[in-house]
C-alpha cells in the first residue's frame, strides 16, 4: 500500500519538466540510459492518433475507428502520454485516460505501454503519474478494467477486488 500512500499524502516528488516543448503540460521527465534519451510524461491531448494506432498495435490491440478515439481522449477528463524523446524526436512509447464525474469517481482506460518499455517500470511510473494527476484533482475513488494477464501489475500497484464484493455489471446491444 506504500504505492497508494504516497499519492494520497504526497510524500513524494518528481523530477522538473526540462523539455521544452512539453513543459506546459509535462508532468516528470526521467532519463532513459539504455537508448540515452528523455522519457517525459505529459497530460497534452495533441495526440497523433495514427502514432497512438501505432502503439496500440505494438500491443496487439484490435483497431478501433479513429474518428471514436478521438472523441474517447476529447471527452477524457485526464490523458497522460509517454514520450521517448532524443534530440528534436519525440516518439508515443505509453498512454493512458481517465473519465470521471469531476468529483468523487474516475475510471482508468486504455493503458498502453510499448512492448519494447514493459517489464522495466514505465507502466508503473505511467499508472503513477495519473493516479496522482486524479489526487490533486481531489478524486478519490478511482476504477480500471483489466484484461486476465495483466490484474498481477495493477494488483501490484495497489488495486484490488471491489472489498465489498460489488462485481461491475455490463450491458451490450443486441
Amino acid at each position: 500500500m506504500g504505492f497508494w500512500k504516497n499519492l494520497f499524502t504526497g510524500a513524494e516528488t518528481d523530477t522538473p519538466p526540462r523539455d521544452k516543448d512539453l513543459s506546459a503540460k509535462t508532468l516528470t521527465e526521467v532519463s532513459s540510459q539504455d537508448r540515452g534519451a528523455q522519457i517525459v510524461f505529459s497530460t497534452e491531448r495533441d495526440i497523433d492518433l495514427y502514432e497512438l494506432e501505432e502503439l496500440c498495435d505494438a500491443v496487439g490491440w484490435a483497431r478501433r475507428p479513429i474518428r471514436k478515439v478521438r472523441k474517447a481522449i476529447e471527452h477524457s477528463f485526464l490523458v497522460v502520454t509517454m514520450w521517448e524523446v532524443q534530440g528534436n524526436r519525440r516518439r508515443l512509447i505509453g498512454f493512458a485516460r481517465a473519465t470521471s464525474d469531476h468529483a468523487f469517481n474516475a475510471t482508468i482506460w486504455d493503458v498502453v505501454v510499448h512492448p519494447d518499455y514493459q517489464g522495466k517500470g514505465f507502466g508503473k511510473t505511467l499508472m503513477k503519474q495519473l493516479i496522482k494527476k486524479l489526487r490533486s484533482e481531489d478524486i478519490s475513488n478511482v476504477t480500471l478494467f483489466a484484461d486476465p494477464h495483466v490484474v498481477d501489475f495493477y494488483r501490484n500497484l495497489g488495486f484490488m477486488p471491489d472489498p465489498e464484493g460489488i462485481k461491475g455489471m455490463f450491458w451490450y446491444p443486441d
